[in-house]
């Protein structure tokens, strides 16, 4: 059968055979028949409800009238189906509406959901995370009046944070917050660029709005965060008056059109009241918390995109018959093949192959990490775990989203001349997938966050858990029969990036940072590529010992006769092969990127800004 989405058997490995659960009483209803149902069900509804609206979105678009924005018709029963199988809180307490899954497994149902279509689940994500929010910093009244009616999707959730003249630069806003004789706030000012800002999904739309005090100080130190709801809620929690948050525009975009990005003005033609989230003052380090949560969701976006294009390149190339056999040469009788067997198609599926199973390694690990700093005990494990997370967020967000970008061309590629139009999916995918390079800080800002804070971060003791967590995996890999080749270049890898590590974080903390700052982004790619290689020997030394059981040996001509009669056998051939191309092909070019970082060359710091070009 076809695989739509993702690689089923791949989800298995990861979760069952690679990273694994976290054993803890709280997890315990959750063993594999359980879990195997889980995911079953999150494809179910993924392929049967939302895959459905991915063209919708994509050709029918959000539409402004009046200051009201609609939806695909399509959303609407998909939404429903989704929030009635409660799988917007799916990994959060069962007292706030949740079904208490570990994250790691609601990151697999999420690969699913977000792949079938990704605009139609930013409204999922910028709810959870607006919810999360109120739940962390909320009293007792915002949490009754907000939290259970947004973890269910009957309310929406946003993130207001850009405005046009401040971009990424969130100390310069401008939106003003005027404390009243009651205790709420009249808030004014607008904001842009704002995920499912506006729509008919839901009843009501609860805007975590970050503004700033009259009086507080300039910068983001005198930011505060408030609740500010599309309609007033009343003290029973029923829905009341418009509270003049209008929707003066939404984006004309390259890709995710069923996502409404709109501009909101709050408080221009009338009152637009808030309530103080958290403390005063607390907004940018209140708000992280759902950017982080958002840089993960992201992340995610970016892996099921490419995962869906893998997908339908691959099964394109199986069935496109085109062009005879390389070795047939010029036999007028040879009969033509599938592009799979031309060894240029089957370069840019492996390339899709070993970064999209990259992406689920590491995003799946990341999930497991989240799980044991909410279950463990040990005080110095959750400290050096919740580092670790630190330490993957640029990763996660950035360097996935980054090699979405470079996934989904491939799979246009693949299509040749039908990928690049509408007719199928893949072109889609690809326009898809840009704004997550952008999205909750640009890739160039998870970089500079990389060599800025986390090469720092407990003296440097953060990063080098990180590379005592890749270690540890080459040591396993030692004793792994048959991938001896493959421990040696990864431990060379991992050698090669601590040394870097150490040079780049001392540039950026001298009189040299502004040419550490120049090699951010080339180091964040180098970081990806080793963490990939790490992913890949993880998994390579745990499929080696289960192909050589099935196959007698890993001797090639006893793996390929096997692996023609038992799909397991050729699942775990692919996984060494995996290994053995991303670490021999891909990862050389990191060693050159190094250099390049080591050497430190000025130009970008030297080039006048006249140089670039005539005015």
């Amino acid at each position: 059968m076809t695989q739509l989405i993702a690689d089923r058997r791949d989800v298995d490995f990861v979760l069952h055979e690679q990273i694994g659960m976290v054993e803890n009483r709280l997890f315990d209803e959750f063993n594999k028949k359980t879990i195997d149902l889980i995911i079953s069900e999150a494809r179910n509804l993924a392929i049967k409800e939302i895959l459905p609206t991915f063209k919708d979105g994509d050709e029918i678009g959000c539409k402004l009238a009046d200051g009201k924005v609609t939806v695909p018709e399509s959303f609407k029963r998909a939404w429903k189906l989704y929030c009635e199988g409660e799988w917007l809180a799916m990994c959060d307490d069962p007292a706030v509406g949740g079904q208490g899954m570990p994250k790691l497994i609601g990151y697999a149902a999420l690969e699913y959901m977000v792949g079938a279509n990704s605009a139609f689940m930013l409204y999922y994500g910028m709810t959870h995370g607006a919810a999360k929010l109120v739940e962390a910093f909320g009293d007792d009244e915002q949490k009754n009046l907000y939290m259970k009616k947004m973890f269910a999707g009957i309310w929406g959730g946003t993130m207001l944070l850009t405005e046009s003249e401040a971009g990424s630069d969130v100390g310069a806003l401008t939106t003003l917050a005027k404390k009243k004789k009651d205790g709420t706030y009249s808030i004014q000012g607008s904001k842009i660029f704002i995920s499912g800002g506006e729509h008919d999904l839901c009843e009501n739309i609860i805007h975590p709005v970050l503004a700033r005090i009259e009086g507080a100080p300039a910068g983001t130190k005198g930011i505060s965060l408030f609740l500010v709801p599309k309609y007033h809620v009343n003290e029973n929690g029923d829905t009341g008056d418009f509270n003049n948050i209008v929707c003066t525009g939404i984006e004309r975009k390259m890709g995710i059109h069923g996502n409404a990005t709109a501009s909101l003005s709050l408080g221009e033609k009338g009152e637009c009241i808030g309530t103080l989230l958290g403390e005063e003052n607390k907004g940018m380090p209140e708000m992280f918390q759902m950017m982080n949560e958002a840089r993960a969701f992201i992340g995610m976006q970016g892996f099921a995109v490419a995962s869906a294009s893998y997908m339908y390149a691959l099964d394109y190339a199986r069935n496109r018959i085109q062009g005879r056999h390389l070795l047939a040469g010029k036999d007028p009788s040879a009969k033509s093949v599938p592009i799979i067997q031309h060894p240029d198609v089957k370069r840019q599926l492996l390339n899709m192959k070993v970064y999209t199973e990259g992406m689920r390694s590491l995003i799946y690990y990341y999930g497991k990490c989240s799980d044991i700093v909410h279950t463990t005990q040990d005080e110095q494990l959750k400290t050096d775990t919740s580092a670790l997370i630190e330490v993957l967020t640029p990763l996660v967000k950035g360097y996935i989203t980054d090699r979405s970008l470079e996934v989904c061309s491939h799979g246009v590629q693949v299509y040749g001349g039908y990928g690049y139009i509408s007719e199928f999916p893949v072109e889609q995918l690809m326009r898809d997938s840009r704004i997550s390079m952008i999205y909750e800080g640009t890739n160039g800002i998870q970089a500079m966050d990389l060599i800025g804070r986390k090469l720092s971060m407990n003296n440097g003791e953060s990063f080098n858990y990180f590379i005592g967590k890749m270690r540890e995996t080459i040591e396993v890999a030692k004793e792994v029969k048959g991938i001896e080749g493959l421990v040696d270049k990864v431990s060379h890898a991992v050698t090669r990036l601590e040394v870097l590590a150490r040079e780049i974080g001392q540039r950026a903390r001298s009189e040299k940072a502004l040419n550490a700052y120049a090699f951010a982004h080339p180091f964040l790619d180098v970081t990806g590529d080793v963490t990939f290689a790490w992913m890949h020997l993880w998994r390579a030394s745990v499929a080696a010992p289960k192909l050589a059981k099935k196959a007698g040996s890993l001797d090639r001509e006893a793996v390929a006769a096997k692996a023609l009669k038992n799909k397991d056998a050729a699942f775990y051939a692919g996984q060494i092969e995996s290994a053995r191309f991303f670490i021999n092909t891909l990862l050389p070019s990191s060693y050159g990127k190094m250099d390049a970082i080591m050497e430190g060359d000025s130009s970008v710091e030297d080039i006048l800004d006249l140089s670039f070009g005539s005015k």
